[in-house]
């Protein structure tokens, strides 16, 4: 923030310096010589444009006082008028005399040039300094309505994390309870596995992209631990093929359609059918899913939430860069999803 304020700073001193040099450069080739009254008024432009700019706009016009603002303008260009005009150059005039006098004799203009052209150029120097102070704010707001936005997003993205974290903690729960009843030696196999998914949950996936290596290990080891608590697990496929090295996924996007496999693709026999293909063509991922529709009906109330907060999360996440589609039957669910993924 110094170094962008310093670079401001710096950029002005040099527009001001150019801008003074140009019109005693003319003037020094066209007469020969540099009136001291001109000096003054390079010196004293720069006051017309920062009043404005630091003072008139910010606690006058962008506080909605049009009236003042306007009154106190007109007072100010009049008094700076004359205090250059009628006092200072006049004064320095007298002292100094330099080339291209008007003749004494001769018809007078209706409006005296001398003093109407300054007062258009300070006028206009002014003009910039409110319009240079408009472009500064609006660009000011511009940028913290844009931080507040993504605040926003961010506030709505982690609380639907934090729904869909619960649901899987819940799920995954239940998968050791059945092993611990069962006495099933894959037991502390399970609690192992399942302290693996909650430190990558809660130490790695709280980056916003991770590498999708850690997220395909993720889904793998969650895979690992449904496994032991079903009790035909032959028909649980997952094929993954394509290379996932330098390629970034935002993380916990496919594991809540993973979850509703297990949950509903078993059926009254006991006879779970889940399979999963993940295909990586260059940056793309293709995430397919399909499960049978075993002998639990979907509670939309309760499960819904979980397909809700992703539906949610893959719009503010890659909004324009996935395609989801779901289809469903009296006997199979299907989840096709393609993401574009950002490199490392």
């Amino acid at each position: 923030m110094k170094k962008l304020q310093s670079k401001i700073i710096i950029i002005h001193i040099v527009v001001w310096v150019g801008l003074s040099l140009f019109p005693l450069l003319i003037t020094y080739v066209d007469i020969g010589v540099i009136p001291n009254n001109l000096f003054v008024k390079q010196l004293l432009r720069p006051v017309l444009f920062y009043t404005n700019y630091l003072v008139f706009v910010p606690f006058l016009l962008l506080k909605r006082k049009v009236a003042l603002y306007i009154l106190v303008s007109f007072l100010f260009l009049l008094l700076y008028n004359y205090f250059t005009e009628a006092l200072v150059f006049n004064f320095l005039d007298s002292a100094h005399q330099f080339p291209f006098r008007k003749p004494p004799n001769g018809p007078r203009p209706m409006l005296n040039m001398r003093y109407v052209v300054p007062a258009v150029f300070s006028l206009t120097v002014y003009l910039l300094g409110g319009i240079y102070a408009l472009v500064v704010d609006f660009y000011k707001r511009e940028r913290i309505s844009r931080a507040m936005e993504h605040e926003k997003t961010d506030i709505r993205l982690q609380y639907l994390r934090n729904q869909l974290n619960p649901h899987f903690l819940f799920n995954s729960l239940n998968s050791i309870y059945s092993l611990v009843r069962r006495k099933s030696d894959d037991a502390p196999e399970a609690v192992i596995t399942l302290s693996e998914l909650m430190r990558y949950m809660l130490y790695e996936a709280n980056d916003k992209e991770v590498p999708l290596e850690k997220e395909l290990d993720y889904i793998q080891n969650y895979i690992s631990l449904q496994r032991l608590r079903i009790k035909n697990s032959e028909d649980v496929k997952i094929n993954i093929h394509g290379n996932s090295k330098g390629l970034k996924i935002y993380p916990l996007i496919l594991i809540t359609f993973i979850e509703n496999a297990f949950k509903y693709g078993t059926d009254y026999k006991g006879k779970t059918f889940i399979d999963i293909k993940i295909k990586i063509i260059e940056n793309q991922l293709h995430f397919y899913v399909k499960n049978n529709i075993g002998i639990h009906k979907e509670d939309k109330e309760n499960s819904g939430i979980g397909l809700e907060n992703i539906k949610s999360q893959l719009q503010y996440l890659y909004s324009e860069q996935h395609n989801l589609s779901i289809d469903s039957n009296q006997h199979y669910y299907k989840v096709n999803l393609t993401l574009n993924l950002n490199t490392q």
